[in-house]
């Protein structure tokens, strides 16, 4: 194994610079060539999926089964996850304030920012069908969380019949067309067309499920992808606290696997009306949320996660040293709560400041975490770090960025609030992760 390498930075967390670590992980390519499984990420939004496939970063370790080793303790509450045999060369998204995140958090694994390709799907599709080399050769996973909004309950669940375009916007046609927001997923199938890889994984929100035959609708087209060749096994709703995720996020996953790359034995059990559990691809759960299983773990708490954070005004950190001015408003809407400290929290949303949940309220309005007001604490919303936290993002993911140093870019509270409520927690994508490289050899040999 390669030693692993290390920088120093600026302590901007305050978890890092609490654990007295003045070094932060920069490399940790310990994986040999040979065994690299190269990934091509779409929708990749800040890297939840991304992070969580690629490994090797910081996480509470209340959230990490016993079953993963470990790379190495950071301190009793947090360790260094083990970096995974997949590498990431393609990534892509239509938002900058993603574009922002995901480069500079990504870096650290040495990966170039032309890695990340700003825009549609849509126009990279056509651009590559029109003779120009976009998408990488030999890729083995493709990953895509398809924009969920169309399907979303705290959406329109508009689903096919979207009302926005490829880019977000407002269509400017009447029809809904293969190019609308709701009908994205198509595109990925098309990239798959294109790059044959032997694993795609789709990711979207569990209201998908419960719009008609939506689901199996988009299990059909996935599986139609590359003339057939795919196997698409039934989709699963994965709830994140039976992952080790302090958050009641529930996410349905479609997995499809190449027929012509599978070794016989393994065709043979993926082909089966019942799938046996030593070939089933989806992770079975770490953590026991509501599962009545005592031989899971407990589920992670928030307080779990956010106990070492200092208030914003004592902060080094400016992921944690905002946060939303939005005023509370006694009419029930979305945001007007205070998190649970002794539970999960509240499915972090890629939505405006008003609807940023409090992490504590004024006894006038409720508040309950009557130790932390008794000691002078204020009623506040939560910070782009602690909705980070809560979405198990590590605590050296830096959200909110000032230009400095001659660099040309910079991230706002308003977009750390948006691409961290927008992504797949990477602890839930660290177990889908693991799980699918405990059975690449049992797979395809």
């Amino acid at each position: 194994m390669a030693e692993i390498k290390y920088s120093a930075i600026t302590p901007e967390s305050d978890i890092v610079a609490e654990a007295q670590i003045p070094l932060i992980f920069e490399d940790c390519d310990n994986i040999e060539k040979d065994d690299t499984l190269k990934v091509l990420s779409l929708f990749s939004g800040c890297g939840g999926m991304d992070l969580g496939f690629e490994g090797c970063f910081i996480a509470n370790k209340k959230s990490i089964s016993p079953k993963f080793e470990i790379e190495s303790d950071i301190n009793e509450d947090w360790v260094l996850v083990k970096k995974t045999r997949f590498k990431t060369i393609f990534a892509n998204d239509i938002l900058q304030e993603a574009e922002v995140g995901w480069t500079n958090y990504m870096s650290r694994f040495g990966y170039s920012p032309a890695i990340y390709h700003l825009g549609s799907i849509v126009e990279l599709v056509k651009l590559h069908r029109a003779g120009v080399k976009i998408f990488p050769d030999s890729v083995d996973v493709v990953l895509g969380g398809f924009p969920c909004q169309d399907f979303s309950v705290a959406g329109k669940r508009k689903g096919f019949e979207s009302q926005k375009d490829d880019m977000g916007k407002k269509r400017t046609v009447d029809a809904p067309s293969e190019e609308s927001r709701g009908k994205l997923y198509f595109w990925m199938k098309q990239v798959i067309d294109i790059v044959h890889p032997k694993i795609f994984i789709a990711e979207n929100v569990k209201g998908l499920v419960n719009l008609g035959n939506v689901k199996d609708i988009i299990q059909h087209d996935f599986a139609s992808a590359d003339g057939g060749g795919y196997i698409v096994l039934p989709p699963q709703v994965l709830h994140a606290g039976n992952y080790g995720v302090p958050e009641t996020r529930e996410r349905v996953i479609f997995i499809g696997i190449r027929r012509d790359a599978l070794e016989p034995e393994a065709l043979q059990a993926l082909e089966s009306d019942q799938i046996p559990a030593d070939y089933n691809p989806y992770p079975l759960p770490t953590h026991d949320y509501l599962l009545d299983d005592n031989s899971l773990l407990p589920p992670v708490t928030t307080y779990d996660v956010l106990k070492d954070l200092k208030e914003p005004e004592d902060s080094v950190d400016p992921s944690q040293q905002v946060f939303s001015r939005a005023k509370y408003l006694a009419n029930g809407s979305q945001g007007q709560v205070e998190i649970k400290l002794d539970g999960l929290g509240p499915t972090i949303r890629s939505e405006h400041h008003g609807n940023i949940e409090f992490r504590r309220l004024s006894m006038e309005h409720g508040g309950t975490h009557l130790n932390e007001l008794g000691h002078g604490l204020k009623e506040r919303r939560l910070t782009p770090r602690e909705c980070a936290m809560i979405q198990t993002f590590p605590p050296d993911y830096q959200f909110v960025i000032k230009k400095r140093n001659g660099r040309g870019y910079s991230l706002s509270s308003s977009g750390a609030y948006k691409i961290i409520g927008n992504a797949v927690p990477p602890v839930l994508a660290y177990n889908i992760a693991m799980r699918i490289q405990e059975l690449w050899s049992k797979y395809f040999g």
